[in-house]
């Protein structure tokens, strides 16, 4: 089929950051989350175009400013001004995908829920629609759909596999009476998906999206899976380790085996009232000529980083510290979305002071 949803290791245009302000989650802590941002963005800005979302267009002015003090490459920025209610963008930004006839894009534009109905979301969901009407995109197609799913529930290898949880997807609170079959058919037509890989195991505790797969297994290559992974006696052992079974008897398209990589267990990171967070290696972000690692200051670092650079050799990996990201129960992957290269991203703001 000529609709494809490409792998995240394929060349990118940019990618999406929606920046926190006094609206969102985190209005007491901006003055240590913003330079985390900044860090992710000016990353990204190195290697490809960075859109940013404000607010309004002072908010815009603020950010620009932000990421100068990070150096960010103000080539490789632009920004755009659409209300949010919060700052997950892979969940809430268009999951875009090619034409293989043509190389064309086209931005599908998923229902936004809050994760099942657990938090408020309107203004997340029309996002979307918000940035395509001011022509951030361009003339690229526009395909609203009425599904609700979440970028960070699905990995895909660009070759038409994808790999998921059964629990952040197939869920009465997203889509009811929506069955797995229906569910897959529309799946299918939309993305260009052809092998569903379910797993019904895989949590780590904090995380309140149901079990998304960028928190637990992501592809490296279409034959290569990275996973999640906890020490006996922890909380999310008996959990992970039945998905890392279930791992080792799924089949590549070729019916090989999958090549697993363990990822090394982050430890236990707790906020002020003692509340476990997500804390999580498998939410790295792929860009252009690099991967973003998400670090915790801690001595399995390291590792991560290693084993991330084995997995994807010639790519420079960039180490993120994401301690502060993980207070609101989500880590680095979580806030972007990448978009592929055949997509054009528009300043749609006045030109702004350097």
């Amino acid at each position: 089929m000529p609709t494809r949803l490409p792998a995240e290791w394929e060349p990118q245009a940019g990618a999406l950051l929606t920046w926190p302000h006094a609206g969102t989650d985190w209005h007491d802590r901006l003055g240590l989350i913003e330079p985390v941002f900044a860090r992710i963005g000016a990353a990204i800005a190195r290697h490809e175009t960075l859109l940013s979302v404000c607010r309004s267009h002072a908010h815009a002015e603020h950010i620009n400013a932000v990421l100068s003090q990070h150096g960010a490459d103000p080539g490789g920025l632009v920004f755009a001004i659409a209300e949010s209610d919060d700052t997950w963008a892979r969940d809430f930004g268009p999951i875009t995908t090619l034409n293989d006839r043509d190389g064309s894009a086209r931005l599908n534009d998923f229902r936004f829920n809050g994760w099942g109905n657990k938090f408020s979301a309107d203004l997340d969901d029309a996002l979307t629609g918000k940035l395509v009407g001011q022509g951030t995109f361009g003339d690229v197609e526009f395909n609203p759909l009425d599904i609700v799913l979440e970028g960070g529930a699905i990995e895909v290898d660009g070759k038409g596999t994808m790999l998921a949880t059964r629990g952040a997807v197939i869920t009465e609170s997203r889509n009811p009476g929506l069955a797995q079959a229906t569910l897959e058919r529309q799946l299918a037509s939309a993305l260009g998906i052809e092998r569903f890989l379910w797993l019904d195991h895989g949590n780590i505790s904090g995380d309140d999206t149901d079990g998304h797969i960028d928190t637990l297994a992501r592809f490296a290559d279409p034959e290569t899976i990275l996973y999640a992974t906890a020490p006996a006696g922890d909380a999310d052992h008996t959990s992970l380790t039945a998905m890392e079974a279930q791992l080792r008897a799924l089949k590549t398209a070729g019916q090989q085996p999958y090549r697993l990589l363990a990822l090394p267990f982050p430890g236990v990171h707790e906020n002020d009232d003692g509340h476990r967070l997500p804390a999580t290696y498998a939410n790295f972000l792929i860009i252009n000529e690099a991967v973003l690692a998400p670090v915790y200051g801690v001595a399995q670092d390291e590792k991560a980083i290693a084993t991330l650079k084995l997995a994807f050799p010639g790519r420079e990996v960039i180490a993120i510290d994401c301690r502060e990201i993980i207070r609101q129960n989500g880590s680095l992957h979580c806030l972007t979305m990448q978009f592929p290269a055949a997509v054009t991203l528009n300043n749609t703001l006045e030109p702004m002071a350097t």
